[in-house]
C-alpha cells in the first residue's frame, strides 16, 4: 500500500521485533508519478496541509487522521514542511517555507 503523510513516527511501524527503515529524498515530480500510478491512502491529518499538498501535487489529497502500520510491502511518502507553520486556510506555502519529500520503506 502507498501512504501519503506529512510526518513519520516510529509508531507507524507494524508490530515486529526488528525493522530497518530506509529513507530516501524525492521531489514533487517523482511523488506525482508515484501517486498517479494508482490508489493511495492519505494520512495527512490537517486540512491546510492537505490543501497545500493537493495544489503542489495536482492530485486530490484528503485530510484524514488514520492509523498507519507499515510493513515491508508498503511505501510511505512524507511531505515534511519546514521553515514555518502554515497559516490557517493556507493553500500555498508561506514565504521561507518548503517541503522535503521523503520516501520511507521498511527493509526485511
Amino acid at each position: 500500500m502507498i501512504y501519503l503523510a506529512n510526518a513519520f513516527s516510529l509508531q507507524m511501524i507494524a508490530p515486529d521485533p526488528v525493522a530497518n527503515v530506509r529513507i530516501t529524498r524525492s521531489n514533487p515530480g517523482a511523488v506525482r508519478a508515484i501517486l498517479s500510478e494508482g490508489w493511495y491512502t492519505s494520512a495527512v491529518g490537517h486540512a491546510d496541509t492537505a490543501a497545500v499538498f493537493e495544489a503542489l501535487l495536482g492530485t486530490e489529497v484528503v485530510a484524514q487522521r488514520v492509523n498507519v502500520a507499515l510493513t515491508s510491502e508498503d511505501l510511505l511518502i512524507v511531505g515534511q514542511i519546514t521553515g514555518g507553520r502554515l497559516p490557517e486556510g493556507a493553500h500555498t506555502l508561506p514565504e521561507g517555507a518548503h517541503i522535503d519529500w521523503l520516501l520511507v520503506r521498511l527493509i526485511d
